[in-house]
């Protein structure tokens, strides 16, 4: 009973604050997420611009359709019943890859690392390939509304598991066990405080991404949604003034 206060304070801080502050108190990190993820997606969209045939075999055949003609402006064809059914797949794939990065950490941060790669490369072929083929517009409509969001998402919680993968590598001054045990709580507040926005993320892509909406408007959604998480990490984030 008489916890109760302060647990209610010390959420209310940590949504207002503490996982914004989280996110802005490493930045090595977080700037090693972007750099494995995009810079794999960059090679391997020129690879498959350049040489569709080679990378069609590297792309899983639920996204070859990538490759075919599909008029701007036109929905999924997904009925309003299968929306909710799609959006719970999403989330399943979502969180799936969020907990392989975030876990590849205990792996002295190598897991973290080929998951970035691999999502990367799987990025970049697939959006090189519709581009060859001449949906690059269909194709950024499709992933920028819920896709600036969601790619967020996962370079935050891979740095979260580099974090711990790091901790273990170099421990710096303190102790090795004390090292993990701080960095994988830190680790743990980034992971919880994303989980919501990786919800969001996913009801935007069930929801939102079938109707096919304009570009504009989808550029507009996914923007937007991505300026609202780096504006909150940019200023709840800032740290607290030291005396």
């Amino acid at each position: 009973v008489y916890d109760s206060e302060p647990k209610r304070g010390a959420l209310r801080d940590f949504v207002s604050h503490g996982y914004w502050r989280r996110i802005r108190e490493r930045p090595v990190p977080l700037l090693v997420s972007v750099l494995f993820l995009f810079a794999p997606a960059l090679l391997a969209g020129t690879w498959a611009w350049r040489d569709p045939g080679a990378a069609s075999g590297l792309v899983p055949s639920q996204y070859q359709r990538v490759t075919e003609p599909r008029p701007s402006g036109t929905n999924l064809g997904v009925s309003v019943s299968d929306e909710a059914a799609l959006a719970s797949q999403i989330f399943t794939n979502n969180i799936t890859v969020t907990m392989l990065a975030f876990g590849g950490g205990l792996f002295l941060g190598l897991g973290t690392v080929l998951v970035l790669l691999q999502n990367g490369v799987l990025l970049g072929a697939v959006a090189g390939l519709s581009i060859g083929a001449g949906n690059g517009r269909p194709f950024f409509a499709l992933v920028t509304a819920h896709g600036v969001l969601e790619l967020s998402c996962i370079c935050v919680s891979a740095a979260a598991g580099l974090r711990i993968g790091w901790a273990i590598v170099d421990p710096g001054y303190r102790r090795r066990g004390e090292a993990l045990r701080a960095e994988t709580r830190a680790a743990v507040e980034m992971l919880l405080g994303t989980a919501p926005w990786l919800v969001v993320a996913g009801l935007v892509e069930g929801f939102i991404t079938p109707a096919g909406l304009a570009l504009p408007i989808v550029v507009a959604i996914g923007l937007g949604l991505g300026s609202l998480y780096w504006g909150l990490v940019f200023w709840r984030g800032t740290p607290v003034p030291t005396l």
